[in-house]
């Protein structure tokens, strides 16, 4: 089991850009795969992207995830941001290799960070 601390939200412009650090405790996080999940107001928490246990780095659209190892951290960068990526974001881990985008895959999760995009 490893606990998780997301960091980094807060208040963006439209367009800008962020970085939202997961740091792990417990365990080594490069022994899980990890994913990025964000919940917006009155909406059903959703996948944004995952990170295989083998792997550096991910990449999907506007979002990249990258491990620090040395840090025992993985970040999710998320570029020109709009007013719909408001939300909650967490991360999660699990210890399967395979990279999942389903919540149930996940046993592990932190306990968010608030992201607003408004100007």
């Amino acid at each position: 089991q490893v606990q998780l601390v997301e960091s980094g939200g807060g208040l963006v412009q439209p367009g800008g850009s962020l970085t939202l650090s997961c740091a792990a405790s417990g365990d080594r996080l490069d022994r899980y795969s990890v994913g990025w999940f964000r919940q917006a107001p009155g909406k059903a928490r959703e996948a944004i992207i995952c990170i295989s246990k083998f792997s550096a780095t991910a990449a999907k659209g506007r979002f990249f995830s990258s491990r620090n190892i040395a840090k025992n951290t993985v970040s999710l960068q998320v570029r020109n941001l709009e007013s719909e990526d408001t939300a909650v974001y967490y991360c999660a881990a699990q210890q399967s290799p395979a990279c999942s985008l389903q919540e149930t895959s996940y046993g592990d999760w932190g306990q968010g960070t608030q992201v607003t995009v408004s100007s």
